[in-house]
């Protein structure tokens, strides 16, 4: 059993950046991979990024260049550093997981890009 708490969502201006982070519990040693997805109102969840078991990362071409994934397996968490925001990033960013033989989602955190 794992569970996934995300932090770090607020109100920022366009271009500037947050981190975003998921804290995991539970049986950590069943996570294989991690990732991010965001999910604006009316608008289908969107993959964002994975964070495989080994570190590599992969992105959403919509963010390739301004987000950074990462884990410290140390602390059990996994970070979403977002860069030079824009408006169409305006989202609930959910941290998942797959776990053992199935996925885990956290509850999500807002991110708002706004003048």
């Amino acid at each position: 059993q794992v569970q996934l708490v995300e932090s770090g969502g607020g109100l920022v201006q366009p271009g500037g950046s947050l981190r975003l982070s998921c804290a995991a519990s539970g049986s950590i040693s069943e996570i294989v991979n991690a990732g991010w997805y965001r999910q604006a109102p009316g608008k289908q969840r969107e993959w964002v990024t994975t964070i495989a078991h080994d570190g590599t990362t992969t992105y959403a071409t919509s963010v390739k260049g301004r987000f950074t994934s990462s884990r410290d397996s140390a602390k059990n968490m996994v970070y979403l550093q977002l860069n030079n925001l824009k408006p169409e990033d305006t989202a609930v960013y959910y941290c998942n997981a797959f776990a053992g033989a199935s996925w885990v989602w956290g509850q999500g955190t807002q991110v708002t890009v706004s003048a």
